[in-house]
């Protein structure tokens, strides 16, 4: 079974959280279910990403409830908004991140939460909701899941083979051709993250992240443009196993990810040692969010999921597995011994000073990214 190492909650606390506030990853959704039946009381329909659940969670809520699981994955939040915003999705749990959960909140997305139904609310830290507050107004909607940061994987040997002297601790590594070209043969990957890597760009090129102008976005398209030669994959969903196998030698993607990697290659004992770095530059912060769908089909049974997922030892089994942070401070005794000390999913105080968060983009910057992106998803 994969392990993964993911931070203490009860470590970080109300200081850490003073200088950081909610953001999040990118995600999209692919629909691995058809034709599954509406309003069916014995049925949960779940819309996740991949690799975001320990090996027995699902099965042991099904053994508690006698409620069928049926799970859908995504893997940017574009595909999931347009999921929610159109509506009549057939989910009753999905998991957006916060900077998108506020617009999909003001959109009439998402259910009320029903906290009488919500037991195990009393479980997360205050501290943590109450960032999110920002993004959820009294925390009406949501509950966090997960949250951690963007950074660079890599994996050691191949990153010192393919470019000695390397600058590991600069997004110069991805971002400037001069090193990303040495790097093309052992393969780069990049999330398809688009609001999430363009305010990365931004913060590389010494501008606001969360304020940038069509001046700025064109800077971005150009360093974009420069380095899409030498950028093998853009997909969400492969740094894990790729990490892992040694196919690709350096990733943009969430800390989790390069931990999971890191501890599939050890069990798969192949000789990959993997890295991960919050560049001195700066990083993303994200949280993942618990919701539940206006026209969730089986609210009732979304409500004794989410509560079941915030019981501390099933999200402290989660967090052990997918190398994520929680909310939950009951959680924390029974984490891991080697997550609370484990870097990357645990940053330094230092490197929690660099991390910044993802305001939600006004229609005007979404559809300017999206086209942005686009054209460096085609190399056009």
């Amino acid at each position: 079974m994969l392990r993964s190492k993911l931070f203490a909650m009860t470590m970080l606390g109300v200081s850490a959280f003073s200088l950081i506030s909610c953001g999040s990853p990118d995600s999209g959704a692919r629909n691995t279910q058809s034709g599954e039946k509406s309003g069916d009381k014995g049925v949960l329909n779940l819309y996740i990403w991949t690799d975001y659940m320990a090996p027995d969670t699902i099965a042991s809520f099904e053994k508690q409830t006698g409620i069928k699981v049926r799970v859908s994955y995504f893997d940017t939040n574009e595909s999931l908004e347009a999921r929610m915003l159109t509506g009549n999705s057939g989910f009753d749990v999905v998991l957006p991140t916060a900077p998108f959960f506020q617009r999909q909140i003001r959109s009439g997305a998402y259910l009320p939460l029903d906290k009488t139904k919500l037991p195990n609310l009393v479980n997360l830290d205050p501290a943590i909701m109450a960032r999110v507050a920002l993004n959820d107004p009294g925390n009406a909607h949501g509950v966090v899941y997960a949250w951690g940061t963007y950074g660079i994987g890599y994996n050691e040997k191949m990153l010192a083979d393919a470019l000695p002297n390397a600058p590991i601790n600069s997004w110069r590594l991805i971002f400037d051709p001069a090193y990303a070209a040495k790097l093309a043969k052992c393969g780069i990957n990049f999330l398809d993250a688009p609001a999430g890597v363009v305010r990365l760009v931004l913060k590389y090129l010494g501008k606001n992240p969360n304020a940038a102008t069509p001046q700025d976005l064109a800077d971005v398209e150009t360093v974009l443009t420069k380095i899409r030669p030498y950028v093998r994959t853009i997909d969400s969903s492969i740094d894990i196993q790729a990490m892992a196998n040694g196919d690709i030698c350096v990733a943009l993607g969430y800390n989790g990810s390069f931990v999971q990697a890191r501890n599939r290659a050890k069990e798969a004992k192949n000789g990959m040692n993997i890295g991960y770095v919050i560049p001195d530059e700066g990083s993303l912060l994200w949280f993942d969010m618990l919701a539940i769908p206006r026209d969730a089909p089986n609210a009732a049974n979304a409500h004794l999921f989410i509560n079941y997922l915030m019981a501390p030892q099933v999200i402290a089994n989660i967090s052990n597995f997918i190398g994520f942070a929680n909310a939950n401070s009951a959680a924390s005794p029974l984490l891991e011994a080697s997550i609370v000390a484990d870097p990357i999913v645990y940053p330094p105080r230092d490197q929690q000073q660099r991390l910044f968060v993802q305001a939600e983009d006004s229609p005007e910057q979404s559809r300017a990214i999206t086209r942005l992106w686009q054209k460096f998803k085609t190399a056009q």
